[in-house]
C-alpha cells in the first residue's frame, strides 16, 4: 500500500521542475508560475521569490470573503474567477502550473537526445512524434495480437493470450504484480486484485444516476467504434455483450472503501487454493503465459471478487470473452495507433468522462509517455540539469525539522497509551526520507527501443517492467527502489518500507522557494512533508509497525479512541457537497483527510521551531501564521470541469482542492490567525474540531 499526495489533479501524467537554475531559466519559470497564478510577475532576481513579494500571490485573494466563511475563497477567490481551465485540461491548478513548466524543460532534454540516435529516451520520444509513420502503418503492428485473440479455440487458449497481453500492458480480468508481503516485509510476494472494467469504477455500471447512465451509453458507443475501426462486423451488438459482461464483473467488485482496508485485503492463499477459490478460470495457462511460477503462496486482495469474476468468466460465451480482450487491447494501444483510434479514445475518456475539450499537443503526450515507460533513463538527464545538490540539502533539512515536530507531538499525546506511544516514536525514528531521485538508477540496457516502432517500444517497455517486477520474487528487498520518477509532481508514503518520498519536481514554487518567506514554505512543502509522515499513522498506515509489518501494535483502547476522532472526520467530509446531490465520501477520503489535518498540525509547529524563539515578522500586513495558512491554501488552488469532479467524487481517495484548503477549520492556530467567529460557515466550536495528533 502506497499513499500519494494527489491523484486526479494530474491523472497519469508527470513533469519535471527545478529549484536552483541559471538566471535566464529562473526568469522563464517566474513568468510561467506568475501567469498561471494570476499574480504579479516578479523579475528574475537572486533575492526575490518567484511568486509575489514573499511567496504568496496576494492578488489571487478575495478579501470580500471572510476567512471564517470560506478560507479557500478568501485565499484564492480572485484566482478562481479569473483563471480559465486550458482547453486541453479537465482540471487546472498549481500542480498543473508545475507540470507545464516541467514538460517544457523535459522537452528540451528529449529533443536534444532525439538528435542522437541510440539514446533510448530520445528514440522513444521520436517514435511517438512520428505521427505520419504511425498513421501509415495502420493497425498492422497489433494485427498479430488481434488474430491470436480471435483465433483462440478455447477458453484455456484465450487465458494464455490474456497473460501474454497483460505482459504488454493490457488490462485483463485481474491485476497481477509483485510487492512486499505486508506481514513479512522482508520478502516479495505475488499479489492479485480485481480488474476487468473499462469504466473508472463499479458505480459507473451500477448506480442509478442520469449522468452515469449517459456515460454507459457513450461507453458502449465507444466500444462499437473501436471494433468498427478495427474492421469488425456487428459492432453494436458485440459491444453491448462486452458491456454486460463488465457490468456483471462490477456487481462482484468490492467498493473502493472496502478495498482500502489493509486488514481485509490481506488474504494469503496457496496456488492450489487459488485454483479452488477461482474455479472456472484456467489459472495454469494464464499464470504460465504471465511467466509466474505457481509455487508457494500469493496474496489476494478481494477473494470474493476473485471467486465471482472466475464464475462470471466461465459462464460467459467464448466469443464475448474474445471481444473483451480484443477491446481491452485496442483501447490500451489506441494512443499508439492511427489518429482515428487515438481520437476515439480521447473523445470518450478525455471528453465524455473528464470533460476535456481538446487533446493535448502530441509533444506533451510524448514527454509523458517516455516518463511513464522509462522514466529513470530520462530522470538521470533531468537531475543532472535541473536539481543541484544544494536543493536536495535544503529539502533534507526541512524534512528533519518536520519529523522532529511530529516526534514532539507524539510525546505530548494524551489519548495514546504509553506503550503504544513508545513504539510510535521508534517507528518515526526509523523513517527513511527519500529526496529528489534514487541513489542507483534503473538499468535499461536489456530494453530495445527503435525510432520507427512505437507500438513495439511500448510493448517491449511494458514487458521489461513486468518482468523486472516479477524477478523480485526470491530476491532481497530493494530498499533503494523508487515508485515515482524525479519528474513527478507528487509525493508518497510507503508503509512496508517505512519511508516518505519526495521527487525533485515537487520541490519548487508554490511548494518550496528558498527565497520565499519561511512561513509560506512551511505551509506548502512543510505541510506536504507532514502529510506524508502522518500517512504512516493514518487509519491504515497506523496498522504497520516500526519494521513495516502489518500487525496489531496499538492497544485496543488506542484503536477505539482513534476511531472516535476518525468517525467525526468522516462525518465532517460527508457533509460537503461539491456537486448537487454528490458529496465527498468521508470514508473513502479518510486517509488523505487525516494526513492533511496532521500535516498542517505538525508543519506549523515546525515553522514556530524554525523561528528560534524570535517573533515572526509582519509582511504586507500579514502575520507569520497567516502566511503559513495562505501558503497551504495556495497549493490547493484548483478548478474542475464537472465530469472530472464527478469522477473524483466517485473514485478518488483525495478530497477536492476546496475541501483540502478548508481543513484549517479544525486547527486552533488558524482561528487565532484569522479570527473566525461563531455564525461563520467554517466555524466549529471547541468540541467539534477534530484534533488527532
Amino acid at each position: 500500500m502506497r499513499t500519494s499526495l494527489v491523484f486526479a489533479a494530474i491523472l497519469s501524467t508527470t513533469a519535471v521542475a527545478a529549484i536552483a537554475q541559471t538566471a535566464g531559466q529562473r526568469a522563464e519559470q517566474t513568468a510561467t508560475v506568475a501567469k498561471a497564478a494570476q499574480g504579479p510577475v516578479t523579475p528574475a532576481s537572486a533575492d526575490k521569490p518567484q511568486i509575489g513579494d514573499f511567496g504568496f500571490d496576494m492578488a489571487g485573494r478575495d478579501t470580500k470573503v471572510a476567512p471564517g466563511d470560506d478560507f479557500y475563497d478568501y485565499a484564492s477567490g480572485t484566482w478562481n474567477r479569473t483563471t480559465e481551465i486550458p482547453a486541453d485540461r479537465s482540471n487546472y491548478g498549481m500542480f498543473h502550473v508545475l507540470q507545464d513548466l516541467s514538460r517544457e524543460q523535459t522537452r528540451t532534454i528529449l529533443e536534444e537526445q532525439a538528435k542522437r540516435p541510440g539514446s533510448k529516451s530520445g528514440d522513444f520520444y521520436a517514435s511517438f512524434l512520428d505521427e505520419a509513420g504511425v498513421n501509415a502503418k495502420g493497425i498492422a503492428p497489433v494485427q498479430p495480437w488481434i488474430q491470436a485473440i480471435k483465433a483462440a479455440p478455447s477458453k484455456a487458449a484465450l487465458a494464455t493470450e490474456a497473460g501474454r497481453m497483460q505482459r504488454r500492458g493490457v488490462g485483463t480480468l485481474f491485476n497481477v504484480y509483485v510487492n512486499q508481503d505486508d506481514k513479512n516485509p522482508d520478502r516479495y510476494i505475488l499479489q492479485l486484485s480485481q480488474a476487468g472494467l473499462g469504466l473508472p469504477d463499479r458505480d459507473y455500471y451500477l448506480k442509478d444516476d442520469p449522468k452515469l447512465a449517459a456515460n454507459r451509453t457513450a461507453y458502449q458507443a465507444y466500444l462499437a467504434q473501436m471494433l468498427t475501426l478495427a474492421g469488425e462486423k456487428d459492432a453494436a451488438a458485440r459491444a453491448a455483450a462486452v458491456f454486460n459482461f463488465e457490468k456483471d464483473l462490477a456487481g462482484i467488485h468490492w467498493t473502493r472503501v472496502e478495498s482500502r482496508d489493509a486488514d481485509r485485503t490481506y488474504n494469503s492463499l496457496t496456488f492450489d487454493e487459488l485454483r479452488t477459490r477461482g474455479t472456472g478460470y484456467p489459472w495454469d495457462e494464464y499464470l504460465g503465459a504471465l511467466g509466474v511460477k505457481a509455487t508457494g503462496s500469493l496474496l489476494v486482495a478481494q477473494p470474493s471478487a476473485l471467486t465471482g469474476e472466475a464464475r462470471v468468466w466461465s459462464g460467459t460465451p467464448l466469443p464475448v470473452l474474445r471481444d473483451h480482450l480484443l477491446l481491452r487491447t485496442l483501447s490500451s494501444y489506441a494512443r499508439y495507433l492511427p489518429k482515428a483510434f487515438d481520437d476515439a479514445r480521447f473523445a470518450f475518456y478525455g471528453t465524455v468522462l473528464a470533460g476535456t475539450p481538446e487533446q493535448q499537443a502530441r509533444w506533451k503526450r510524448g514527454v509523458d509517455l517516455v516518463d511513464a515507460q522509462i522514466g529513470e533513463d530520462l530522470g538521470q538527464a533531468y537531475v543532472a540539469k535541473y536539481f543541484p545538490p544544494e536543493s536536495k540539502a535544503a529539502a533534507d533539512a526541512l524534512v528533519r525539522n518536520v519529523i522532529a515536530s511530529m516526534g514532539d507531538r507524539l510525546k505530548k499525546l494524551e489519548w495514546m497509551a504509553p506503550e503504544t506511544k513508545q513504539k510510535a516514536l521508534v517507528k518515526l525514528a526509523a523513517f527513511t526520507p527519500k529526496i529528489g531521485y534514487p541513489d542507483t538508477w534503473r538499468d535499461y540496457s536489456a530494453l530495445t527501443i527503435k525510432r520507427d516502432d512505437l507500438v513495439g517500444n511500448v510493448a517491449r517497455a511494458n514487458e521489461f517492467e513486468f518482468q523486472r517486477n516479477l524477478d523480485k520474487i526470491g530476491a532481497p528487498i530493494d530498499r533503494g527502489e523508487w515508485f515515482m520518477t524525479p519528474m513527478t509532481i507528487n509525493a508518497y508514503a510507503n508503509p512496508t518500507m517505512n519511508e516518505i518520498v519526495f521527487p525533485a519536481a515537487i520541490l519548487q514554487p508554490p511548494f518550496f522557494d528558498p527565497k520565499a518567506d519561511p512561513a509560506v514554505n512551511y505551509g506548502g512543502i512543510g505541510a506536504v512533508i507532514g502529510h506524508e509522515i502522518s500517512h504512516h499513522f493514518d487509519d491504515q498506515g497506523r496498522k504497520y509497525d516500526p519494521s513495516g509489518k502489518l500487525a496489531a501494535w496499538w492497544t485496543p483502547q488506542d484503536v477505539s479512541r482513534f476511531k472516535v476522532f476518525t468517525d467525526r472526520l468522516v462525518a465532517q467530509y460527508d457533509a460537503y457537497e461539491p456537486l448537487p446531490g454528490q458529496h465527498v465520501q468521508g470514508a473513502l477520503t479518510l486517509g488523505e483527510n487525516i494526513a492533511d489535518l496532521a500535516g498542517l498540525t505538525v508543519a506549523i509547529d515546525a515553522y514556530h521551531r524554525s523561528l528560534g524563539g524570535k517573533p515572526a515578522p509582519v509582511i504586507d500586513g500579514t502575520t507569520g501564521d497567516q502566511r503559513f495558512y495562505l501558503g497551504w491554501a495556495q497549493v490547493w488552488r484548483t478548478k474542475y470541469r464537472e465530469p472530472i469532479l464527478r469522477q473524483m467524487l466517485l473514485s478518488d481517495p483525495h478530497s477536492p482542492g476546496m475541501q483540502r484548503a478548508n481543513v484549517v477549520r479544525n486547527l486552533d492556530p488558524w482561528y487565532a490567525a484569522f479570527g473566525a467567529k461563531p455564525g461563520q460557515k467554517l466555524f466549529l466550536d471547541d468540541q467539534q474540531r477534530v484534533r488527532i495528533w
